[in-house]
């Protein structure tokens, strides 16, 4: 990972492709801190607070103090993306604790930060555990539809929590009740019995002694993908006083009028939940670091695993086009997330310097969901990256044989993470429904000339692929949508939702395919160029045999385009090869972060290293 063996030049331009802006002396400060206490069990659900509550502290000692913790987004995105490589549990715990509940008060606080403070230092240092509840688990689309409550009570000015029924539970990571929870809840805000919109509530869980007064959970709910200590959640008139109340501009006048910038409250709820974008942001990033990781573990093995079929007895695996295609594709999709990761960063950096939109402004209308209408480009990002890295983590693990299954090896870890993240921090398939639809609606340019585009082995021919696919399938869905019933918008929608999807996730990908482009365009080091061009044209052509059902069905490829396409992964793995040795030593992280025996020089005696025998028939 120091990448010591490399020109300066060379270790310069790899370090900002996977860093970005962080400073070396930061990422040694980040590795010390995993290395120094990181497990793959440590985290898990049952084994007590104490441990993640520590582990959070090393996290959170190695991030700016807690009112500047957004100010740098790559900062950010590296804690991250390392604690998942170390343990995706432990990044699950992180995600939520330090962007979803303390990005909260520091963005939705309102001036009244210094009332929290003590809240938010106690969760930086890591002496509370951060807890963000939304979802209610008795109905669909929770998120559009909350009914938790914060009744406001003028006689005190404090808010009543209270869960009116029990399908308004909260699910999420509540269950550690032997430290100290602060959670932040997600509710709907009544005054004089008149309904305002949602916001965000802080609220504290637990103390040292267990559940606070009101606040009752429920028995564990066991998530192998996730496993951390998931519980429902309801409240029973808990007061939060008027400090606690995340009220982002809105507030309660002392003759009880109430305002709210917002103006409606559809844009309420696109405000408070604006906080969603630096998980989406970052979620790229982790998922181009476990992805990196997993590729190449991925290549290890095939390198030093000798097949004894007959074809070829004793060639390694590596040998093997099909094996060539499925990891050193999978390094190559790996770095396509990395340029991905850069891309999300710079939206979301450009996004934290622009105030949120008052009434009238630029917020977008909501649809299906409320995260394309919060950020369209960062909730596209994390569906997109969670998927390819679902996708790519587990063909890893298919490709490394039974090594691949093994838990020491993390690559089910990895998979199971970004698989129940399709679902977790915004629906992807939900995400890319709204997007879509979205993009139906806005109709695509009139059909003109296409200029031809170049030889699929160059890395430009995907982007003109995709983007050639997106106006496509956007002017097939609006000429669709327009001959349908206006008045009947279900009717309308219903049969199209299939192709709305996948508009949605052409939109994604294209973002991506933009991103590989202005990376390799920013190369300045001819080497480093050398090894990143043919790893950008092979996740072109990987993408493109993903979608090949959809190119072929609309145009966008012939089927002797299609027929070629191992023909060109041949010739890039060819291309890549020479490369191995650079690319490995730079998407791999440190030995003991990544303590995976796969990632061993000899994988096999590693392995062995971990286990005790015992030998019958002696005393």
């Amino acid at each position: 990972m120091l990448l010591a063996s490399l020109p300066v030049a060379t270790r310069d331009e790899m370090h900002r492709l996977l860093h970005g802006t962080c400073d070396p002396s930061f990422l040694s400060a980040l590795h010390k801190a995993l290395a120094d206490d990181h497990g793959p069990h440590a985290a898990k659900a049952g084994d007590g607070g104490g441990q993640l509550l520590h582990r959070l502290r090393l996290l959170g000692e190695t991030l700016p103090a807690a009112d500047r913790l957004l100010d740098d987004p790559a900062r950010l995105a590296a804690v991250h993306a390392w604690a998942a490589v170390a343990d995706p549990s432990l990044c699950l715990a992180a995600l939520v604790h330090h962007l979803l509940c303390l990005g909260s008060v520091v963005q939705l606080a309102d001036g009244r930060g210094e009332h929290l403070g003590p809240r938010m230092e106690a969760l930086r240092k890591g002496r509370a555990k951060g807890v963000y509840l939304i979802t209610e688990a008795g109905q669909a689309n929770s998120h559009l539809a909350t009914r938790t409550r914060a009744d406001h009570d003028p006689a005190t000015g404090e808010f009543v929590l209270h869960t009116p029924d029990p399908q308004a539970a909260k699910f999420g990571s509540a269950g550690t009740l032997d430290v100290p929870q602060t959670a932040v809840v997600l509710a709907r805000v009544f005054t004089d019995g008149t309904d305002r919109g949602v916001f965000a509530f802080v609220v504290d869980l637990t103390g040292d002694d267990g559940l606070l007064p009101g606040v009752e959970v429920s028995s564990p709910l066991g998530l192998g993908a996730l496993p951390l200590d998931y519980v429902l959640v309801r409240f029973h008139r808990v007061r939060v006083p008027y400090a606690g109340w995340l009220a982002d501009g809105a507030g309660i006048a002392g003759d009880g009028t109430f305002h709210d910038p917002a103006g409606s409250g559809e844009r309420r709820l696109q405000r408070t939940l604006r906080v969603g974008q630096g998980l989406w942001a970052i979620m790229p990033a982790v998922a181009a670091a476990t992805t990196r990781q997993a590729a190449v573990q991925a290549v290890n093995y095939a390198r030093q695993r000798r097949t004894q079929g007959r074809l070829a007895p004793g060639v390694p695996l590596l040998a093997y086009r099909t094996q060539q295609r499925a990891v050193l594709g999978a390094l190559a999709d790996a770095f396509a997330l990395t340029c991905a990761a850069g891309g999300a960063r710079t939206v979301w950096t450009e996004s934290l310097s622009v105030p949120a939109a008052p009434a009238g402004g630029r917020a977008g209308e909501m649809g299906f969901t409320p995260w394309a209408a919060v950020s369209r480009p960062l909730a596209a990002y994390k569906a997109a990256a969670v998927r390819l890295a679902a996708e790519v983590t587990a063909d890893c693990r298919r490709r490394c044989g039974f090594s691949g299954y093994l838990d020491v090896n993390r690559l089910t870890a990895y998979h199971g993470f970004h698989h129940a993240f399709d679902a977790a921090g915004g629906d992807s398939q939900l995400i890319f429904y709204d997007i879509g639809r979205s993009l139906t609606e806005e109709g695509g340019p009139a059909p003109g000339d296409t200029p031809s585009p170049p030889p699929a082995a160059s890395p430009h021919w995907w982007p003109a692929i995709v983007r050639r696919h997106r106006e496509r399938l956007t002017r097939h869905l609006s000429e669709q949508l327009r001959a349908t019933d206006p008045s009947a918008p279900f009717d309308a929608w219903n049969p199209l939702l299939e192709d709305v999807g996948l508009l949605g996730e052409v939109y994604a990908n294209a973002l991506m395919a933009d991103d590989v482009i202005r990376t390799l365009d920013g190369i300045r080091d001819h080497d480093l160029a050398q090894a990143l061009r043919p790893l950008a044209a092979l996740h072109g052509v990987m993408a493109a045999r993903r979608w090949s059902g959809s190119l072929l069905a609309h145009g966008t490829l012939h089927p002797a385009d299609v027929r070629r396409l191992p023909e060109v992964a041949d010739e890039l793995c060819d291309a890549v090869a020479p490369h191995l040795p650079l690319l490995v030593e730079a998407f791999a992280h440190p030995a003991d972060i990544a303590t995976a025996p796969l990632a061993a020089a000899d994988h096999d005696t590693a392995l062995r290293a971990t286990l005790t025998w015992t030998r019958g028939g002696t005393e």
